[in-house]
């Protein structure tokens, strides 16, 4: 948070106790939670500690290279595989038991595609229980659809998020 002057004294100008007033305002209705939108990292976080993934619809509010410790309680980490290198099936269920569909640089997704770990993203998105929860052009879905997954083996099929709409 950056360091504010001193409030002025009880004597100061009125514009002075408006300027203060102002700044103050200012700050607190920064969106800097998960999810929110934004069009630069400094609407994020005037600390540095999120960016703003400018590539989602109307900006997204994130901590990028997370782990499962490293998002705030609002959020879960999720990792993200590019759509275009989730091309071979295999089945999550006996991936690591008895079977060997995936190259072993890859790791099989709930979705039941092999995914290249090197393309893996990992990204803060906000938890939610509905789309009502999510923002315009946003949905709530689930961990393990549409390429993402979860670093928590207790999140899948269970958790979700908001992420943009398919367009």
């Amino acid at each position: 948070m950056p360091q504010l002057l001193p409030p002025p004294t009880p004597n100061a100008n009125p514009r002075t106790w408006l300027a203060v007033l102002m700044v103050m305002a200012t700050a607190s209705a920064c969106g800097n939670k998960i999810g929110d939108d934004c069009r630069s990292s400094i609407d994020c976080s005037f600390d540095g500690d999120r960016s703003c993934d400018v590539s989602q619809p109307g900006g997204y509010c994130t901590v990028q290279g997370c782990d499962v410790r490293s998002c705030p309680d609002e959020a879960m980490c999720v990792r993200f595989f590019p759509s275009q290198y989730l091309t071979k099936p295999c089945d999550p269920a006996t991936e690591d038991i008895s079977s060997n569909e995936c190259a072993p640089d890859e790791l099989c997704l709930e979705s039941g595609l092999c995914a290249p770990r090197a393309t893996e993203r990992r990204y803060c998105a906000v938890k939610c229980s509905n789309n009502g929860d999510c923002r315009d052009n946003y949905e709530c879905r689930y961990v393990g659809e549409h390429g993402s997954s979860s670093l928590d083996p207790k999140d899948l099929g269970r958790a979700r998020f908001c992420a943009p709409r398919p367009s």
